[in-house]
């Protein structure tokens, strides 16, 4: 044989092998897309996503790159999915424009918004839309985003209004308004008189000159758990006159005057004191 004849063998066999090798690297290409499930593979071009994910990519941290994109031109035209390919069944699921406020999917729940937003917020946030409606105040008329700018912040109630005396702080409004339902003022047992004082400064003035037991109350105490509440005399006193004197004088404010200031006649009055008011 030939020194010609020999090369030209030994560089057939060289041929058969590459085309071998190469038909066995594409026999074997996917046992090799395991890597791309975490990300690392991914991460050599797509730095960014992988490294959102890995911060704050909530839920979607756990699904993968290839849970979501199926596949990478140019054998997949189309690797971005929709939201509705795994979100839906629910009333927030069916609205548009996901990316509206959820900008970047690889950080779902950094959500920012702009403009006035209401709608989108309430198919999440039912119980504080209930409470708006259902109790009627100026910001039943605000949109979510009014007071609530970013996600998940919440407010001061000092960031738009006034405090009701120097001493109180923001912290101090939630004892008695709740944001969804300002207009309706409850309280605990143990609310300071002071607080209710900032708004009632006159009942307080009455009650500190006055020498009757009532002095000596906490506001919360005649007046329980919820503002405006007016209690009966005799929700504490009873009955303590002689019936016949009771129908005579029904109103105990009539000998009595009012409860920050029992028994105070002023200096100009002429009429005289009933015996009832002298215990007589």
């Amino acid at each position: 044989m030939t020194s010609r004849t020999s090369r030209g063998l030994t560089f057939a066999a060289f041929l058969l092998m590459g085309i071998l090798a190469f038909a066995f690297q594409e026999g074997a290409a996917p046992a090799q897309t395991g890597p791309a499930q975490t990300g690392e593979f991914c991460a050599k071009c797509h730095a960014a996503p992988p490294a959102d994910l890995a911060a704050s990519g909530g839920k979607h941290k756990d699904v993968g790159c290839d849970g979501c994109h199926a596949g990478h031109p140019p054998k997949v035209k189309k690797p971005i999915p929709q939201c509705s390919d795994c979100h839906s069944e629910r009333a927030h699921y069916e609205l548009k424009r996901c990316l509206a406020c959820h900008k970047n999917p690889h950080r779902p729940m950094k959500i920012s918004y702009d403009g006035d937003v209401t709608e989108a917020c309430i198919t999440c946030h039912t119980r504080q839309i209930d409470q708006l409606k259902s109790n009627k105040s100026k910001h039943t008329a605000l949109d979510c985003s009014f007071c609530h700018d970013v996600h998940r912040k919440i407010p001061e109630c000092t960031q738009c209004h006034n405090r009701h005396s120097s001493g109180m702080t923001a912290a101090d409004c939630e004892k008695c308004h709740k944001p969804h339902m300002p207009a309706v003022v409850t309280y605990a047992a143990d609310i300071p008189s002071k607080d209710c004082g900032a708004c009632h400064s006159q009942a307080i003035s009455l009650l500190a000159a006055s020498k009757a037991k009532h002095r000596s109350l906490a506001c919360a105490f005649c007046h329980q758990e919820k503002h405006k509440t007016m209690p009966a005399c005799q929700d504490c006193h009873g009955s303590p006159h002689p019936a016949r004197m009771m129908a005579r004088f029904p109103k105990c404010g009539k000998c009595h005057n009012i409860a920050h200031d029992l028994n105070h006649w002023p200096e100009t009055k002429t009429t005289a004191v009933p015996k009832a008011a002298r215990g007589k």
